[in-house]
């Protein structure tokens, strides 16, 4: 049985998630070494280090690969991801061709990886593979091809790995829809992910399901029922520390759609930087 990684992975965190793989390194050989591995690269990718993931990657290339599937599975996917994901800068209106290059190669890279996982049944790190193809695959009818195709592999699926991604992959699913202006479709959606995340001991994570909801409600025109939910979350995030700049820009929004001029001012006063010392 694999390493498991999800008490050492703090994704908000990549620095002391190297810190914990590394710590773990220690204690184990053979391929949860070099799963390890791959995920150093990942915390080096979080932090736009894309040459330092990619040397790491390449410095265990051909023990990963003749190594087990999941290996295989996890180094294609970091290889790729060092190549385009979330991390990456958004990229000019005009691509260019070192942009396209850096596209192309991780398409390869997550066809190999999602070939091998759904070859060895590793349904989560399946799941994983298809949702990646929406970072190169950027128009909204993709986007939403890719989500329709992540959600199958997790209902069909009885492994928790693959059942863990559900509120993520309904959310990737109801951005699509959104995008697509099928704002009613997209609720629905978004208010499974809410219920999912419910379930789970993940405050932040609730707080941006919910925000997705109310960010729908006001597409929708239902703008009493949005701005309950952003003042419920201003109030949460500021409790937690964390006031959320998201929830202000909507609630500036609502106030302005709603006729409150002064409400609205005020949230777009929150949004401003503080001003410097002189």
């Amino acid at each position: 049985m694999a390493i498991d990684l999800g008490p050492l992975w703090d994704f908000n965190r990549p620095e002391l998630s190297e810190q914990r793989f590394r710590a773990a390194l220690a204690t184990v050989e053979g391929d949860d070494a070099l799963i390890l591995k791959t995920q150093i690269a990942r915390s080096w990718g979080l932090r736009q280090d894309f040459a330092r993931a990619r040397a790491l990657l390449r410095e265990i290339e051909v023990a990963a690969l003749a190594a087990g599937p999941e290996v295989q599975v996890r180094w294609w996917l970091e290889w790729g991801r060092t190549h385009a994901s979330a991390a990456h800068p958004k990229p000019p209106s005009t691509a260019s061709a070192s942009h396209l290059s850096d596209q192309a190669t991780a398409r390869r890279a997550w066809q190999q990886a999602l070939g091998l996982a759904r070859q060895a049944r590793l349904d989560g790190l399946a799941v994983d593979a298809i949702h990646m193809f929406a970072f190169v695959d950027t128009e909204p009818a993709d986007q939403l091809r890719w989500a329709t195709e992540a959600l199958a592999v997790v209902e069909q699926s009885d492994q928790p790995a693959a059942r863990r991604w559900e509120p993520s992959i309904r959310n990737n699913l109801g951005y699509a829809l959104h995008q697509l202006g099928r704002h009613a479709d997209a609720l629905v959606q978004f208010e499974r992910a809410v219920a999912l995340r419910q379930r789970m001991d993940n405050p932040e994570a609730l707080r941006v399901a919910w925000w997705m909801v109310a960010w729908t409600q006001r597409s929708l025109g239902r703008y009493a029922e949005a701005l309950a939910i952003q003042l419920k979350l201003e109030r949460e995030s500021q409790a937690a520390g964390q006031p959320d700049p998201h929830v202000f820009s909507e609630l500036e929004a609502l106030y302005r759609a709603m006729g409150d001029e002064a409400r609205a001012r005020h949230y777009a006063e929150r949004l401003k930087p503080p001003a410097s010392s002189p």
